[in-house]
């Protein structure tokens, strides 16, 4: 083993501290104290970062710093800035650096678009902040001083329609509503797809490398669709899920069957009136489907049933309608890495997912 990668030997005085350590309270101390006593007994890194469940480099950087710095590596080092760095950067100073980092680093000649600790210290260099340059941990402490930090940044989205606050508040104002009358229900409703051949985003529990899912390919003699679809209807006050896949693809046809059979469900659960909720796909604010609604409002005032009451949601505001994440997960839950799933198949598990019964497909009626 190189020399490099075992501790020199330890003088008595050593010894007695690790050995106190490894009795610490403090999981830093315990653990480095592991590593330095075993590498002085002789084992290899490897050997170590298996024992003290670890990585064969960070065993090696705890046995460099016991070699500079002796047995003050079993303490952490101070997170907080250095004795002197608040001196390089006074208030003023900080503004100033402040204003610099909310600019577009392109503005002081860099070529990024992002800021990062290096170049944000040359700039510094560059607009005489500082007489002398300095490191980007110099800087980092800094910005820490100020309150900033690195944060990971967000996709957001917004809802380009001009009434996304006046229908939000619809939206709510129903929602309150139905929870004030026991046979009112609310229902957040959708469409997705369901497909055969592409993976969700996931993660999964695996001990070494992670679990590979392997491209699939459609063959040339398989005649079912590469994906299906299905109407959704996530009633959070029931805790159901009332899914109906269709032979084709939405449209508006089978969008009034599959209200006609979602009101005939939840009238049989004893529910009255319907606050749907939804978004504004084609075959959602079509003429056939607010006429097949109104005529059914119309009919049940007469002979009695469930009543409909619709919320179009605001444009490209999924995160309005509760039903989407329970789509996500229901993809990650039914995936499959081994084959091609069936279209039964998915059916069967997406309904077993969601605890409800597989039920005939719609299927659009013939003129």
């Amino acid at each position: 083993m190189p020399k490099s990668l075992k501790v020199r030997p330890l003088s008595p005085d050593e010894k007695t501290a690790l050995e106190a350590g490894r009795q610490s309270s403090e999981g830093f101390t315990v653990r480095r104290s592991q590593i330095i006593l075993a590498s002085a007994a002789g084992q290899t890194p490897p050997e170590i970062a298996k024992f003290v469940g670890g990585t064969r480099q960070n065993v090696c950087l705890v046995i460099h710093e016991f070699e500079e710095r002796g047995l003050a590596c079993l303490v952490p080092r101070p997170s907080g800035p250095k004795p002197g760095d608040e001196l390089l950067f006074d208030a003023t100073k900080r503004e100033r650096l402040k204003t610099i980092a909310h600019t577009s680093p392109r503005e002081y000649g860099q070529a990024r678009s992002i800021w990062t600790l290096k170049s944000l210290a040359q700039v510094c260099h560059e607009q005489a902040l500082v007489e002398v340059p300095v490191s980007h941990e110099t800087i980092r402490q800094t910005l820490l001083l100020m309150g900033v930090s690195w944060k990971r940044a967000k996709q957001w989205i917004t809802s380009p329609d001009p009434d996304y606050a006046r229908k939000k508040r619809q939206r709510d104002r129903l929602i309150l509503m139905a929870a004030q009358h026991d046979t009112w229900v609310v229902g957040f409703q959708d469409e997705v797809w369901w497909s055969r051949l592409t993976y969700p985003d996931m993660h999964a529990w695996s001990e070494d490398e992670p679990l590979k899912l392997h491209q699939k390919h459609f063959e040339k003699t398989d005649s079912e669709p590469k994906a299906i679809a299905c109407y959704g209807l996530w009633c959070p006050c029931l805790a159901i899920m009332v899914i109906r896949f269709v032979q084709s693809r939405p449209v508006s046809d089978l969008t009034c069957q599959y209200l006609e059979w979602v009101c005939q469900s939840l009238y049989a659960l004893g529910k009255r009136v319907l606050v749907l909720i939804w978004d504004n796909a084609s075959w959602h604010v079509s003429k056939a489907v607010r006429q097949w609604v109104r005529d059914h409002n119309q009919l049940i005032k007469q002979t009695g049933g469930l009543r409909l009451i619709l919320c179009l949601l605001p444009v490209k505001s999924p995160w309005l309608n509760a039903i989407e994440p329970k789509w996500v997960h229901a993809k990650r839950a039914i995936v499959e890495p081994t084959k091609v799933l069936t279209a039964d198949d998915i059916r069967q598990r997406v309904c077993d997912y969601f605890e409800c019964e597989v039920l005939p497909s719609l299927v659009k009626k013939t003129a």
